[in-house]
């Protein structure tokens, strides 16, 4: 599966420690930025994209060949996607800005950096 967004189409990339985010990415945490849901285009694979829905209005997609998440939507935010940084293949400048839904974080993890942790989701969030 390949996909491009145009350069400037990343949002802030936050780290995401809710139970759900840990679970689907198998460890601590979810490295996602939002990215505008036109801006996101397949370029392959289109057909090996699998969603299910994780809570209810939440749809998470993978690749139903390699298993690796890719995005997530939400039903009452169609204009965005959550892109799963993980799967860039290009080099970016962007670094995280915040650990979220640290209330919820793996008990085995220390968060041992200077960025801002929320306990739920950051301030303004798209």
């Amino acid at each position: 599966m390949r996909y491009e967004i145009p350069a400037g189409a990343l949002g802030a990339i936050v780290l995401c420690h809710c139970s759900q985010c840990r679970k689907a990415q198998g460890c601590a945490f979810a490295a996602n930025a939002p990215v505008p849901a036109a801006d996101f285009r397949l370029l392959t694979g289109a057909d090996a994209l699998r969603a299910y829905a994780s809570s209810p209005g939440k749809w998470r997609s993978f690749c139903g060949r390699c298993g690796s998440p890719i995005l997530s939507h939400r039903d009452g935010a169609p204009e965005w996607v959550r892109l799963r940084i993980g799967t860039l293949d290009t080099p970016i400048a962007a670094r995280p800005s915040a650990h979220i839904h640290v209330a919820s974080k793996a008990g085995w993890w220390d968060i041992r950096d200077e960025l801002p942790q929320y306990p739920g989701l950051e301030p303004g969030r798209r």
